[in-house]
């Protein structure tokens, strides 16, 4: 299956609500200068590993106006480590700096294209598709700090085009339903 949602395209629009119960909209009316969306889980071995680095990111990039999400689509049934509950735990011990989403329907990530946990999408400020990958080359080398995805935001903030727009995603499998 072609993903349907490629480099230049305007996001697909989509709410879900994050592990509070707020709603999240994207894409957002008065844009912000990017928006960096995460789909992630909770129990991928490749996702624990690059979450402080996508930490870091976050807490750097958002004083420079950068939106970021994280959404989870797993299916909580068959992988109860993703549950909602799961989910608030981990905001909740870990003081995590941005939006957990619930895409309970897996609608968003398949509109996305979602392969792999983490999949990484950076949008520029028209709210179109910069970036698709992992955050960086290798997820058990902590130097590495998310070096593709810092280095996709440093274009977009500074309205040149991505000099690498697309990395192979690594990581877990999305789990699907059925």
């Amino acid at each position: 299956m072609a993903p349907s949602f490629t480099l230049g395209d305007p996001v697909p629009s989509f709410t879900l609500p994050d592990t509070a119960g707020e709603l999240h909209t994207v894409p957002l009316a008065g844009a912000p200068a990017a928006t960096v969306l995460v789909v992630t889980c909770n129990h991928c071995p490749y996702v624990i590993a690059w979450n402080p680095r996508l930490r870091a990111v976050a807490e750097d990039y958002a004083p420079r106006g950068v939106r970021f999400l994280a959404i989870n689509a797993n299916d909580a049934a068959r992988y109860p480590a993703d549950s909602l509950e799961h989910m608030r735990r981990f905001v909740s011990d870990q003081g995590w700096p941005y939006p957990y989403l619930h895409d309970e329907s897996q609608d968003v990530a398949r509109a996305l294209g979602a392969e792999r946990t983490p999949h990484v999408y950076v949008l520029d400020g028209d709210q179109r598709l910069a970036y698709v990958g992992a955050p960086d080359a290798d997820h058990q080398d902590e130097s590495q700090g998310a070096a593709w995805l810092r280095a996709a935001l440093d274009a977009v903030l500074d309205g040149r085009p991505v000099e690498r727009p697309q990395t192979p995603s690594r990581g877990c499998g999305v789990k699907w339903r059925g």
